[in-house]
């Protein structure tokens, strides 16, 4: 098995969002915003290679929306998706599966591609992977998420005939025997975040449990979690495992850092030693 970090770009989010009730005192000491109070973070995804398969843990933005939607985030970098898989000798076309550990527009966006005035799946040759409930709180959202469920972005998917649920075809084992998908619900519904073993250590991919290293902390929690206090309990229950477990835990957001080991203060538990997913 190899794993690649894939980076797709960068964009911006409002720091106060992205740190909830941590005062900005606090969290601009270790990341700074910019005039309008937007933070940097990573567009980081993950790639896994083992036998014939070719499988991509979420996507980035994509560059199918218009200047509008582009004018918020603030989309910027010289990597791209197509680039980086590129850098380790792939191609779009490459891709067996596509796993969405949930479909916030930040995470799905490059699974479909404008073909004219056609909406089509990116990898054309991959199954998509979600769950039915999070599937279905994502096509029935909530007037607080909905703005995060571009229906461009997920739809097309369905109607591709190329999406699958895991729920529904056996579990992990169905994309690939030894993976574990972990089931959380704080940030959104049933948020799904791969684990396996590489290299002789538990590699898990945070999606936006733990966005970047500074939410480690236990009240660093994002204000668009739609339930803090279960994100909470999911982070405390996670940062114990994972440090007496001597997990790496990857981060898809951060923007200066790819993977760190976990370990306890007198504080709480804290990052550790940080490196790139290469080091390994």
């Amino acid at each position: 098995m190899e794993l690649y970090s894939i980076p797709t770009g960068f964009f911006k989010l409002d720091g106060g969002a992205m740190f909830g009730v941590v005062p900005k005192t606090l969290w601009s000491k270790v990341h700074p915003a910019d005039e309008n109070n937007l933070c940097t973070w990573a567009l980081r995804c993950l790639l896994i290679e083992e036998g014939d398969k070719l499988i991509l843990v979420d996507n980035g933005i994509g560059d199918k929306q218009d200047a509008r939607f582009f004018s918020h985030y603030y989309l910027h970098g010289d990597d791209n998706l197509n680039k980086s898989l590129a850098a380790h000798g792939f191609h779009r076309d490459d891709i067996t599966d596509v796993l969405l550990t949930h479909l916030h527009f930040d995470h799905c966006g490059g699974s479909i591609v404008r073909e004219g005035d056609q909406l089509v799946p990116a990898f054309r040759n991959a199954t998509y992977w979600s769950n039915t409930r999070h599937w279905k709180w994502a096509t029935e959202p909530n007037d607080r998420e909905k703005a995060s469920f571009l229906k461009e972005n997920i739809l097309p998917i369905r109607a591709s005939g190329q999406l699958r649920f895991v729920d529904e075809q056996g579990g992990a084992d169905a994309i690939l025997p030894g993976l574990t998908l972990r089931l959380v619900y704080g940030h959104t519904d049933a948020m799904m975040l791969p684990q396996l073993v590489y290299k002789g250590q538990t590699v898990v991919f945070m999606a936006d449990l733990l966005p970047s290293i500074h939410h480690i902390p236990m009240p660093w929690v994002m204000a668009y979690d739609m339930f803090p206090l279960t994100t909470l309990t999911e982070k405390k229950t996670f940062l114990e495992e994972a440090a007496a477990g001597g997990y790496v835990v990857f981060f898809e957001h951060d923007p200066r850092f790819e993977c760190c080991l976990l370990e306890g203060t007198e504080k709480g538990i804290r990052s550790g030693k940080t490196f790139r997913l290469a080091e390994l």
